[in-house]
């Protein structure tokens, strides 16, 4: 044992006792001690230090601590230490803390032992930064010494700072190489510890594993892969990979079969669709680069195939000798690939995107890939120009006249448990309930081409022969219309020409051929000749059908012909039809046909999104032009509505205030003469002195039966007129709105605007009218008790002279010639007050009557403004983002073409077949 170790252990007494080993150690130093003590010279301090070992053992540490605390010789830092351990011992950790700090020793074994005993006084403590700090000095200055970087580790976990136990691992991966530390490693990356470190920190510990053991790098790369996998440092990470992989000396033959995996998903994961390809050029060649390196038997040709297909749409991006490597292993290579799920993996990413970024549900294409993988039913297309007989072929087949009339979309009949008819547009999919809705489809004309009918119902010719008949609409001269019925050839695996027996393979008949086959090449074409019971005899009827098949081959060689029609027996012609589709039934490599069909459709439909892309942007700048128009005219139709208000609201009241004028001018002009008139009530018996009283009466009455009995009812005759007159102007408005309101309907292409006023203000000012016009009580006036001069006179006058009979023919005089002679202004002031109060809120209120009269238009007419200026502003912001970022679109469809070029170099090329396109 090392005295390094007999200090460590507190050990070092046992030097002083082998020859005593039956004798207590106490004993023996004390001895010891007093024989050293008599000495000239005595070296105490080795005795004393054994002896504070040995009271420490004993737990004696106030003893072991004044032995130590003697010390003088080399043994003195050790000593320090050992009070230190004694404090912590005796639970005096503010002590022992300090007296550990205090230590200062250029012996790495002490200084070791004073940090681990530090490190856990801390932690029991409390102060984790501290133990934190002094653990990782340790390590740095001694990660030789036992235990350290496993007490490191466990402290690290302990607290879950994954971030320095991730540190500590690699750093002992790096500075031992040992395995074990490398397993350790790929623990913390698999419980996806690691993604707070950059990639970069894991290349060295991936160089050096690599050097070590191939099955530990694949493993730890790996882990870092998902690790880093959809989180923001994964494009980092592939630059890390790329570069790292391309200076290492990978080769297939090392079959790191899980990086191939990794790089195959993260080919596929680049190129989905929801990345620029300006963001990906960077990434993809060198990966594809290590891919083809390091591919496994599985991914060779898929590897090949990808290099193959991304140095076609962006040459120069890779090596030559990549390319050429690439064109060599897959002319050589075999693939156990199952290339229908990976076409059909990327047809479902294809419409997955088209969806998510609403360039339609594409149901047709879809329903037509379903039945590509239907490998069990074969598809016969019959075509044919118009009126050449194939409804009757199909009636002939399905027994009943399910086509009555010409056929007007595509249907496919197939054979069905149960009975179901679909109709199958690009938007969508919809069940026709029976015969009857599919009939009244089949006599529709009108965008019938977009849709496909599927005809499900039992039939045991369809079942027997394992076929699906696809009838189409006859075909016409011009090419648009016999395009869109041909565009569907790639769903057939057998064309079927209808010719007419009495017009049989005419040039236009020829022109359609050529057509076809230049469409689709691959594709068999036979003859159904039709209607030769209109030939006059069986002998004609033989050279007919023989001259037809001479011309067809002359054309078609291998071409077969069948003739049928209507009036045959049916059992023997469906006996003969079955042998007929028997044989020209061919199943050699349907599933290679079926997937390059496959390929064929993956294709149009990107060539179709392509073309939505700029069918969109040209909707968009036709839809910002349209509302730019239709918000200038909506504009103008506001301000005619506003100023159509104003005219009105002015029109009406002002006739309003001409009927008051008349009525306030009849009372002017009656009033003083109807009070003047009043004078005949005075006589010359009169009581003057009460006779203001009763004058006064008199003339309130007066007044109150000519407004209620002559001015109200032609008041109110004047209201209905002027009300009727203001019909006849809301009329006009309403007539005008009316035709505003077409002109709109017409342009938007639907009756979206109603400008219909609220005539329902005539019917309130009706009621109004009749309510305050059906009587009037007129509330006294005072007219002949006034406080004037004059009034005051003659009311003083006749109380004073009244009771002298000789005065009473002057104050009859005097009365009289007042009353005839009064101009009564402030009294026909006081009727007018009175006889409108009623009226004024009617007055006021009739320019809001108005607005309302008019609110409704006016309010649709807003709303359509904001909705035109609204459309403009989203249309606008979306072309400008369009044409900013024109890659939105356009950079998903070029990945998803990469991905069908790199499966048609393994599924068509690599078979020898032939592209369709």
């Amino acid at each position: 044992m090392t005295l390094e170790t007999q200090l460590i252990q507190k050990t070092y007494y046992k030097m002083f006792i082998n020859e005593h080993e039956n004798i207590e150690p106490i004993q023996v130093l004390g001895d010891l001690f007093q024989e050293e003590a008599c000495k000239d010279l005595p070296e105490l301090s080795s005795i004393r230090f054994a002896q504070g070992e040995v009271y420490f053992h004993y737990k004696d540490y106030e003893a072991a601590i004044f032995k130590w605390g003697n010390i003088i010789n080399e043994l003195e830092p050790w000593a320090k230490k050992n009070i230190a351990d004694a404090y912590y011992r005796l639970g005096l950790l503010p002590t022992a803390e300090d007296l550990y700090c205090a230590i200062a020793s250029d012996n790495l074994t002490l200084n070791t032992e004073v940090a681990l005993n530090l490190f856990s006084l801390y932690i029991e403590r409390g102060k984790l930064d501290l133990a934190l700090s002094v653990i990782k000095k340790t390590i740095n200055a001694n990660p030789d010494y036992p235990n350290v970087t496993e007490i490191a580790r466990t402290f690290f976990e302990e607290q879950q700072d994954w971030n320095h136990a991730i540190e500590l691992a690699v750093n002992e991966t790096l500075r031992t190489g040992s395995l074990k530390w490398f397993d350790i490693v790929i623990s913390y990356v698999e419980r996806g510890l690691a993604k707070n470190h950059a990639p970069n920190y894991f290349s060295h510990a991936i160089q050096v594993v690599y050097s070590l053991e191939k099955q530990k790098f694949e493993k730890l790369v790996s882990a870092l892969w998902d690790s880093y996998d959809n989180e923001e440092s994964y494009f980092t990470w592939i630059r890390e990979m790329n570069h790292l992989f391309l200076n290492l000396d990978i080769s297939r033959d090392e079959n790191l079969s899980e990086l191939s995996t990794l790089h195959k998903e993260a080919f596929f994961s680049l190129i989905d669709g929801r990345y620029f390809i300006k963001n990906l050029q960077e990434y993809i060649p060198d990966l594809l680069t290590n891919w083809l390196r390091l591919a496994d038997d599985k991914n060779t040709v898929l590897a090949a195939a990808a290099v193959l297909s991304w140095n076609e749409l962006f040459p120069a991006s890779l090596s030559m000798s990549i390319v050429n490597e690439a064109e060599k292993l897959i002319s050589v290579t075999g693939t156990e690939m199952d290339e229908l799920e990976e076409c059909l993996t990327l047809f479902d990413a294809i419409t997955n995107w088209a969806q998510a970024n609403e360039m339609g549900e594409n149901n047709r294409v879809k329903w037509i890939v379903e039945q590509l993988v239907d490998f069990d039913t074969q598809h016969f297309l019959i075509t044919g120009l118009s009126g050449s007989g194939k409804s009757t072929f199909v009636n002939l087949v399905l027994g009943e006249d399910v086509q009555d009339s010409p056929t007007s979309s595509i249907v496919m009949f197939k054979d069905s448990a149960e009975e179901e008819i679909i109709e199958i547009t690009d938007r969508e999919i919809t069940s026709l309930t029976g015969f009857s809705e599919f009939q009244e489809r089949m006599d529709r004309r009108r965008n019938a081409l977009e849709s496909i009918i599927e005809f499900k119902r039992p039939n045991a010719f369809l079942q027997d022969n394992k076929v699906a008949f696809i009838d189409t609409p006859g075909l016409k001269g011009n090419y648009h219309d016999s395009y869109e019925v041909l565009k569907n050839l790639q769903l057939a695996d057998t064309v079927l020409f209808a010719l007419d027996a009495n017009a049989q393979f005419t040039d236009k008949e020829r022109s359609m051929l050529s057509k076809i086959q230049e469409l689709a090449p691959d594709i068999p074409v036979h003859f159904l000749l039709s209607k030769t019971d209109t030939i006059v005899n069986e002998q004609e009827a033989i050279r007919v059908f023989d001259e037809t098949r001479a011309r067809i081959h002359s054309y078609l060689p291998d071409a077969l012909v069948f003739a049928f029609s209507s009036e045959y027996e049916r059992s023997q012609q469906l006996k003969e039809i079955q042998e007929f589709i028997q044989s020209i039934k061919n199943t050699r490599n349907i599933a290679d046909k079926r997937l390059a069909k496959l390929l064929f459709f993956i294709r149009t439909t990107i060539a179709s999104l392509m073309q939505k892309r700029i069918d969109v942007e040209n909707q968009l700048v036709e839809s910002v032009r349209w509302n730019e128009e239709m918000l200038q005219k909506l504009t103008g139709a506001v301000n005619q509505l506003k100023d159509t208000e104003t005219q009105k609201t002015k029109a009406v009241v002002q006739s309003y205030r001409a009927i008051k004028e008349t009525i306030e001018r009849d009372i002017s002009e009656s009033v003083p003469t109807m009070l003047q008139e009043c004078s005949a009530f005075i006589k010359e018996d009169s009581n003057f002195s009460k006779i203001h009283l009763e004058l006064n009466d008199e003339m309130n009455k007066r007044l109150e039966d000519y407004l209620d009995q002559t001015v109200l009812p032609k008041y109110y005759r004047l209201l209905q007129e002027w009300i009727d007159g203001c019909k006849e102007e809301f009329d006009q408005g309403q007539e005008f709105l009316n035709e505003i309101g077409e002109s709109f309907n017409y342009m938007y292409g639907e009756e979206r605007l109603n400008l219909e006023c609220d005539f329902k203000v005539l019917e309130d000012w009706h009621r109004d009218t009749d309510r305050m016009t059906s009587r009037f009580q007129l509330e006294p006036i005072n007219i002949l008790l006034r406080r004037t001069p004059s009034q005051f006179l003659l009311k003083s006058a006749g109380k004073l002279f009244s009771a002298l009979s000789q005065n009473k023919a002057m104050l009859f005089n005097k009365y009289k010639a007042f009353v005839e002679n009064e101009d009564y202004e402030e009294t026909i002031t006081a009727v007018n007050q009175q006889f409108f109060r009623q009226f004024e809120l009617f007055e006021r209120s009739l320019e809001r009557d108005i607005s309302l009269f008019f609110k409704s238009p006016l309010n649709q007419l807003n709303r359509s403004v904001e909705e035109a200026r609204s459309g403009i502003q989203t249309n606008q912001g979306m072309l400008t983002n369009m044409n900013t970022n024109p890659e939105m679109f356009r950079d998903p469809l070029t990945l998803f073409e990469v991905r069908l070029r790199q499966f048609e170099w393994m599924t068509v090329a690599g078979k020898g077949m032939q592209t369709i396109y």
